[in-house]
C-alpha cells in the first residue's frame, strides 16, 4: 500500500482551489431538461473542458452527442501495458424550482454554518467533476496508468450517451470505469456501492368518459377517470406497502446494514409516520422492487371544478432489483396495469425508459484496490453499501468492457446532501477524501509506489 500522509497534506492545500472551482461550477444553472434554456448548459460543458484543462489534460473535447447534449471526453495515454481507467461523473443538474423552498438562492452557493456547502449541484454531481480534477492534479504529467474521461451533459433526464457510448466502443474501452456519482451512509464513513437497483419507467392513461360532464348532474352512475386511476394504482401496493406484482422479482441484502438513523435524516420522514413495507430496511431499499407514482395529469386544486374527468394519465417509475431483466420487469409491471379495468375502462399504458439493475464482481482486483484505497484515505473499515438509484449509462459500460470493474462512490452522502431536493449540499471534507482515495486507487492499480 502507498504510503498516503504526503497525498493526504497536498490534497489539503490543494482544497482551496478545488473549492473555488467547484463554487463557479455551482453558479451555472445546467439543467437539461427539455423546456430550460440550453445555453447554460453548453457554458457549463465548456466550463468542464477548461477545468480539465487547468488540471493540466491535454486534448480534451466536447464530443457530439446524437439528439443529445455534447460529453466531455479525454484519452490520456500513460505507460505502454498498464491498465486503463475511465472517470465519469455527469454536468446537468435537477431542477431547483420555487416550489421546493430551498433556504438559500441554489445557483448561488454559500457555506452554512455546519461546514458544509449548499447549492443546486453542489453534491449531484459537481462535487463528481472536482473530485476527478483533484485527482488529475495530484496524479501529475507522470500518470501510472491510461485514463480516460467521460463527462455527461443529461444524466438527470433522457440521456442519450448509453446509445453513443455502445456504437463507440473503441473510445470508451477500460479496465475500471469510476462512477463519481455516489456517496456513503454519512460523513466520514467510507461506503462503496456495489448493487444499484434499476429504473423501469411508464404511462398510464385511463379513460371513461368522451368529454368532461357535470358532477352533480352525472355523478354516482358515470365512472370519473380519476377515480379509476386512484383504484388501478391501490393494487400496486399490498396492505404492508410492499409492492405485489406478479413477475416483479424480489431479494434479500447481503451486505452492510442501512443505517436507520441515516435513513430516518436523509429521506426526510415525519416523526410518527411508519416506513412502507416489511423485511429489513436493506432489504426494502437495495433489493426490494418499488413503485412510485411520479406524476399525474390532472387540474390542481384551484383551478378544479364541479364536473366529471374523462381521462387522467399518470407516470409511474418501477425500481427493480439487482441480478433482474430490466425489460422483463418494465413488461411485468405494464401487463398489470393493462389487467386493472375497474368499471370496464380503457387503459392505455406506454414505456418510457428500461434502466437495467447492476451487481460489483466483488472479487476483480480493482475493487478490492479501491476497499483498499478508501480504508487509507479515511482510516476505518469501508462498508459495501447499495443505492435505490440507478445509473442506466453503467449497463454500456458494460456492454463495451465486460470484464472491466464499475467502482461507484463519491461524496453524496444519504444522510445530509438531499440530491433532487431542496437545499443540495456537500461536505468539502468528503471531497478532500474522495481525492486522496482515487488517487491511491489510480496508483495502486497501476502498481505504482510513488508517495
Amino acid at each position: 500500500m502507498t504510503d498516503s500522509t504526503d497525498l493526504k497534506n497536498s490534497v489539503a492545500a490543494l482544497m482551496p482551489d478545488v473549492l473555488r472551482r467547484l463554487d463557479a461550477l455551482v453558479r451555472i444553472p445546467s439543467i437539461a431538461f427539455p423546456g430550460f434554456d440550453p445555453a447554460p448548459v453548453h457554458a457549463m460543458g465548456a466550463a468542464v473542458v477548461d477545468l480539465f484543462e487547468a488540471a493540466g489534460v491535454v486534448g480534451v473535447k466536447l464530443l457530439d452527442v446524437p439528439h443529445g447534449y455534447p460529453c466531455v471526453y479525454a484519452d490520456i495515454p500513460g505507460p505502454d501495458g498498464s491498465p486503463t481507467v475511465l472517470l465519469y461523473a455527469h454536468y446537468d443538474v435537477q431542477p431547483a424550482p420555487e416550489s421546493q423552498n430551498w433556504t438559500s438562492e441554489p445557483f448561488e452557493p454559500v457555506t452554512k454554518d455546519d461546514g458544509r456547502i449548499y447549492g443546486r449541484g453542489a453534491a449531484d454531481d459537481k462535487s463528481g467533476l472536482v473530485i476527478h480534477y483533484g485527482t488529475l492534479k495530484m496524479l501529475g504529467a507522470g500518470l501510472p496508468c491510461n485514463l480516460k474521461i467521460l463527462v455527461e451533459g443529461e444524466e438527470e433526464t433522457i440521456s442519450h450517451l448509453e446509445a453513443f457510448v455502445e456504437d463507440n466502443p473503441g473510445l470508451f474501452g477500460a479496465d475500471a470505469y469510476v462512477i463519481a456519482d455516489i456517496g456513503p451512509q454519512r460523513v466520514g464513513r467510507p461506503g462503496l456501492t456495489t448493487a444499484l437497483r434499476g429504473d423501469v419507467a411508464c404511462t398510464v392513461t385511463v379513460r371513461t368518459l368522451a368529454n368532461p360532464v357535470h358532477s352533480g348532474m352525472f355523478g354516482g352512475a358515470a365512472p370519473d377517470a380519476m377515480t379509476a386511476m386512484i383504484r388501478i394504482l391501490d393494487t400496486l401496493h399490498d396492505e404492508n406497502g410492499d409492492t405485489t406484482i406478479a413477475g416483479v422479482d424480489s431479494s434479500r441484502w447481503e451486505g452492510a446494514d442501512m443505517d436507520d438513523a441515516v435513513y430516518r435524516e436523509g429521506s426526510a420522514i415525519l416523526p410518527g409516520v411508519d416506513f412502507l413495507g416489511t423485511g429489513s430496511l436493506s432489504d426494502r431499499i437495495w433489493a426490494k422492487p418499488s413503485v412510485t407514482v411520479l406524476g399525474m395529469d390532472l387540474p390542481n386544486v384551484a383551478e378544479a371544478s364541479n364536473v366529471l374527468l374523462p381521462e387522467v394519465s399518470a407516470k409511474l417509475s418501477m425500481r427493480i432489483v439487482p441480478g433482474s431483466d430490466g425489460d422483463a420487469q418494465l413488461e411485468a409491471l405494464m401487463a398489470h396495469l393493462r389487467a386493472q379495468r375497474p368499471w370496464n375502462c380503457e387503459v392505455h399504458v406506454e414505456k418510457v425508459k428500461v434502466g437495467h439493475a447492476f451487481a460489483v464482481d466483488a472479487s476483480h482486483p480493482a475493487i478490492v484496490a479501491a476497499e483498499a484505497a478508501l480504508e487509507a484515505a479515511y482510516g476505518t473499515p469501508v462498508e459495501n453499501i447499495g443505492s435505490g438509484a440507478s445509473i442506466p449509462l453503467v449497463a454500456s459500460l458494460k456492454k463495451v468492457s465486460p470484464d472491466a470493474a464499475i467502482l461507484l462512490w463519491g461524496a453524496e452522502d444519504t444522510a445530509q446532501s438531499r440530491i433532487h431536493a431542496s437545499d443540495e449540499s456537500v461536505d468539502p471534507a468528503e471531497i478532500e477524501r474522495m481525492i486522496v482515495a482515487q488517487t491511491l486507487f489510480i496508483r495502486n492499480l497501476a502498481g505504482s509506489d510513488r508517495g
